[in-house]
């Protein structure tokens, strides 16, 4: 099957605000690939360590907020002026 990675990326970079947790952790219960790629990209640390999770960086916790209102978000913006977490 055919697709366009980067949004695959895009779309599990934002569904990640929905279960990251203190200091920009967010479980990785992914497609490696995806993974790897958003690694390779500078957004996540290392994927393929044993915790259940993954660290975000300081830029993949911004975009991955941004990218959670782009996709999921309200037209008019979020209500608490905050992201889920």
């Amino acid at each position: 099957m055919d697709y366009d990675e980067g949004k695959i990326d895009e779309v599990v970079l934002a569904l990640m605000c929905l279960t990251h947790h203190g200091h920009a952790r967010a479980w990785k219960g992914f497609d490696w690939a995806s993974l790897d790629r958003l690694c390779e990209k500078g957004l996540i640390y290392d994927a393929r360590n044993k915790a259940k999770s993954v660290m975000l960086t300081e830029e993949g916790l911004k975009q991955c907020e941004a990218l959670f209102y782009k996709h999921f978000g309200l037209a008019d913006g979020p209500r608490d002026g905050a992201a889920p977490s």
